[in-house]
């Protein structure tokens, strides 16, 4: 509309690039809306903010995939400790000898069912 000769000022621009976001923007164009002068606020400085979030929300991304992938990776060797601390009776909890008294019990079944 602007190179048709509508001309804009600076809240009516700034409105209608916040508008135009879509739900995942939310979080940014609420306090953008609530506490900036959209009249004083320029266009390059509203896209800077946008991008800051933008990137911010990347890096977050990225922090759960890692931690995600790091907390299977514990539950792995956890389960390997577990399996290994079995194997010595002594150190086993109540719920670790519940186990394996449970799989020593279906083993012995099916020993005795051949």
């Amino acid at each position: 509309m602007i190179g048709l000769g509508k001309q804009f000022d600076k809240e009516e621009l700034n409105i209608k690039i916040l508008k135009c976001l879509d739900r995942s923007w939310q979080p940014k164009v609420t306090p953008i809306s609530e506490t900036r002068d959209l009249t004083t606020l320029t266009t390059v400085t509203l896209f800077d903010k946008l991008r800051e979030h933008e990137l911010e929300m990347t890096r977050l991304k990225e922090m759960e995939s890692i931690e995600k992938n790091s907390r299977s990776l514990a539950l792995k060797t956890k389960a390997v400790d577990i399996e290994s601390s079995e194997e010595s009776s002594d150190e086993c909890s109540e719920t670790e000898n519940l186990n394996l008294l449970t799989k020593r019990f279906q083993k012995f079944i099916k020993m005795k069912g051949k």
